[in-house]
């Protein structure tokens, strides 16, 4: 049976979704791909009646519970029709189950979900080949949010309401953070490019070519405090032994007493052109392929603190081994000609982007 990939593209309010679906729909259906499309499953329920500030506590679980219920149901149908063509298809789901659990306390998000029968695990980890989150405009592209595109959005455009928005953004980033394929798209000075790169992660997770990219990096100093809300994880990296040309590791991710493990195969097919395939493991899988260790390479260990500042996503690198007190910062998604919003609790030391020393890949080379 042919692999059906389903993608959730989801944000905090006035991301982009909309536009970003339909350059979605019209840049793979080109390509001979059949995209079906998940409607918001809140928005419709908003259109017919349910009411998700209400007071009345029976009304609102019953109402969001039926909107998981559809959730589910409609990804499932739409899998199943799927299933019946035989052209390459596609499942992009204007946001997810996991969405749900942001508007809620994560005890009554407990409840519901053992309800319907299912869990966080099955929800987050298990469902979706990836999660594209895409920043909302009210951090970082002010100018830029508006509410008149959607006429159940309860955060105005005002001060009030960008800070709910801004607060939103960060509630559904952490409800996905744990899934392999978890990518945070930029607000960029120019939004075909917030586009181009929601175009270019869902390429790369139906396995076609991309293009090469350097993700900006730099060497810095921490001179003040980090957000509070960043998202903490511990990062084990391990370079497999492979075929000439291929990049294989095992990355091991922990944050809040969880684990993911992914394996991740790089292979460049052209001198500006590359192959990148990711999937997740399980633990004893990982405790296997672990015997393949590349042993001219050292497994790195990093502390990590993902955050978003100005409508820029960054990751905060602390290396503990090799290398201990190295600290680096990468950007995602912000293009050469784009001015980077450093924050003012970093100095940036060193600029470092394409310099091959400070490859992860590099950095794990056993010291002579």
């Amino acid at each position: 049976m042919k692999e059906i990939k389903r993608i959730v593209l989801t944000g905090g309010p006035c991301a982009g979704k909309t536009t970003a679906l339909v350059r979605v729909i019209e840049h793979f259906s080109s390509r001979g791909f059949k995209v079906f499309t998940i409607p918001e499953v809140p928005t419709m329920f908003t259109q017919a009646g349910m009411d998700y500030l209400t007071k009345n506590q029976r009304f609102f679980y019953e109402g969001e519970k039926a909107t998981l219920e559809m959730q589910l149901a409609l990804e499932d149908k739409f899998m199943r029709m799927a299933q019946t063509l035989d052209c390459p298809c596609v499942i992009v789901c204007d946001r997810g189950a996991m969405d749900i659990s942001a508007y809620m306390k994560p005890e009554l998000w407990e409840e519901l979900t053992k309800d319907v029968g299912t869990n966080t695990t099955e929800l987050r980890d298990e469902r979706y080949d990836a999660v594209l989150h895409l920043v909302s405009a009210a951090d970082g592209a002010e100018q830029f949010y508006t509410t008149s595109n959607n006429a159940s959005r309860n955060e105005k455009a005002d001060e009030q309401g960008l800070q709910i928005a801004r607060m939103l953004d960060k509630r559904v980033i952490e409800a996905w953070t744990g899934h392999p394929h978890l990518r945070v798209i930029n607000n960029n000075e120019d939004f075909d490019a917030k586009l181009n790169r929601v175009l270019k992660e869902i390429s790369s997770v139906l396995g076609l070519p991309q293009l090469i990219e350097e993700e900006r990096k730099y060497i810095v100093t921490v001179t003040g405090d980090i957000p509070a809300d960043s998202i903490e994880s511990d990062i084990t990296q391990t370079y497999l032994v492979g075929e000439p040309g291929a990049e294989i590791r095992l990355r091991r991710r922990e944050w809040a007493g969880k684990f993911v493990n992914v394996h991740t195969t790089k292979m460049r097919i052209s001198p500006t052109e590359e192959l990148v395939t990711e999937r997740q493991i399980s633990n004893n899988l990982y405790q296997s392929m672990m015997q393949q260790a590349d042993p001219y390479r050292q497994t790195i260990h990093k502390l990590r603190k993902s955050f978003i500042w100005k409508g820029q996503y960054f990751e905060l690198d602390f290396y503990q081994e090799p290398h201990q007190g190295l600290v680096i910062l990468e950007t995602k998604g912000i293009r050469r000609h784009e001015d980077v919003k450093f924050p003012p609790f970093l100095k940036v030391v060193e600029d470092i982007t394409g310099n091959t020393k400070y490859y992860n890949h590099n950095l794990a080379l056993a010291r002579q």
